[in-house]
Formats: structure tokens, C-alpha cells, sequence
């Protein structure tokens, strides 16, 4: 086989190698992410229905649980590669995304309940989906892919 044709077969097996390592990271941060997210329900629904919690508090203390759940998980079972060696340097990283996270959680929330007339519980929902992408992507680019 040319070089040529030797270095585009290697190109390709490496990006398709690449899209599995993507596509079974997603997978896996989806199930963890699943777990943070009943973790972040529970705590918003419980506080904010049962204790009388204003529903922005309510979703901040839920977020923040959720967060912590979330790495956790991430880092045992999701991620193959870490760009940070320090680990308190990445989980502040992963808190700092968490909170643009939590921004924007809050805001969809904000607008969902205040502006569309959804039950907390039903806004939660499409905010949560956003915010999983949201935050898998600036995770996996940020702190969790190879070295540049």
C-alpha cells in the first residue's frame, strides 16, 4: 500500500477509534449523569415542595449535590483520559463548569417556570438535557481529553 493510502488508513481507524472512545464516554456519562440527576431532583423536589425552599435555592442545593455525585463517577468510570494531573486543579475545573452549568440551569429555569407556566418538576426536564450536554462537552474539552 503507498504511504499516502498507509497514513490515511491510519487517520481514519485513529478518528474512528476516537468516535468509539467518544460515543462509549457519552454512554457512560449519561448513566452517572442519570444517578447526579436523581440526586439533584430529589434534593430540589424534597426542599422545595416538602420544606417550602424557594425553587432557585432548591435547584442550587440539588445542582451543587448533584455535582459532587457527578464527578465522582466521572472520574471512577467514565473518562479514559485526563488532561490535569492535579486532581483538586481538575475538580475545580469541574466545579467551575458546574456552576456555568448551574447559570444556565437557572436561567432555563427562570424562564420555564416564570415566563412558560411549567410545574418545577416538568422545567426541570429539557433544562436538564441542555445542561448534560452542556456540560459533557466543556467537561471532555476542558479536563478529560489528551493533551493538546
Amino acid at each position: 500500500m503507498p504511504p499516502d493510502r498507509i497514513a490515511l488508513a491510519q487517520s481514519e481507524q485513529t478518528s474512528g477509534q476516537r468516535l468509539r472512545i467518544i460515543v462509549g464516554e457519552l454512554w457512560r456519562y449519561g448513566l452517572c449523569s442519570a444517578v447526579a440527576l436523581a440526586t439533584d431532583m430529589g434534593i430540589l423536589l424534597t426542599a422545595h415542595h416538602l420544606l417550602g425552599v424557594h425553587y432557585l435555592l432548591a435547584a442550587a442545593l440539588g445542582f451543587s449535590a448533584g455535582l459532587l455525585v457527578a464527578y465522582e463517577l466521572s472520574v471512577r468510570y467514565v473518562f479514559e483520559q485526563r488532561r490535569l494531573t492535579n486532581q483538586r486543579t481538575e475538580f475545580v475545573g469541574f466545579v467551575i463548569i458546574g456552576m456555568l452549568g448551574l447559570a444556565i440551569t437557572q436561567v432555563l429555569l427562570h424562564l420555564l417556570v416564570e415566563r412558560a407556566g411549567l410545574a418545577v418538576g416538568v422545567a426541570k426536564i429539557p433544562t436538564a438535557g441542555f445542561v448534560f450536554l452542556f456540560n459533557f462537552t466543556a467537561r471532555r474539552l476542558a479536563l478529560f481529553s489528551a493533551k493538546a
